[in-house]
């Protein structure tokens, strides 16, 4: 095994078998298998085409256009180390679709107990490896926040991986640092 070969690529090679998982309702069962046999291709278009009927069935606008949020079109530019505070559970919720997620990036439900609290930015995302495809894509207003990682998911449990929970720069609002009286401006 190659030492500069990514270690979520071996996952098949470390894993020993299957893991115990809690039982599944019939949605979650489909939703579990749906994401299984299909390519993230696929699953895109059939979320796309089922916001598509949905919105000719329930009619939700008048003049038939999907439902945009509220968010500003200037993305702030956050770097390691700014101090960032978490938008309010009710302004994130503003820019969640049906499936509570912005711009393809879902919001976790262990994710709103960080909201409304200060944290800091760990790092931006610019490039990641979708474990799916195994595919390197790349991202735009994505960060990473410090010390906030998925500890797992209802459906699954556990899980030890501890990945850091991707943050949409439209979620959180850049908290100005007050310069030090010994810092040169």
């Amino acid at each position: 095994m190659a030492s500069h070969e990514c270690q979520s690529m071996q996952i098949q090679r470390i894993a020993h078998g299957k893991a115990n998982l809690p039982p599944l309702t019939v949605y979650q069962r489909l939703k579990l298998e749906l994401r299984r046999k299909l390519s993230p291709e696929r699953y895109r278009w059939l979320k796309r085409t089922i916001d598509r009927f949905s919105s000719l069935v329930d009619q939700r606008n008048a003049d038939g256009k999907s439902k945009s949020p509220a968010v500003s079109s200037g993305l702030p530019s956050l770097q390691a180390g700014d101090r960032v505070k978490v938008k309010s559970a009710v302004e994130v919720e503003a820019t969640l679709d049906r499936w509570k997620e912005y711009k393809g990036c879902g919001f976790m439900d262990d994710m709103w107990e960080f909201c409304d609290t200060e944290q800091c930015v760990l790092k931006p995302v610019r490039r990641f490896v979708d474990e799916r495809d195994y595919q390197v894509k790349n991202v735009k207003g994505i960060v990473l926040l410090e010390g906030l990682n998925c500890k797992g998911t209802p459906i699954f449990g556990r899980c030890d991986r501890n990945c850091h929970y991707f943050w949409r720069v439209e979620w959180l609002e850049k908290i100005d640092q007050p310069v030090e009286p010994n810092q040169p401006i």
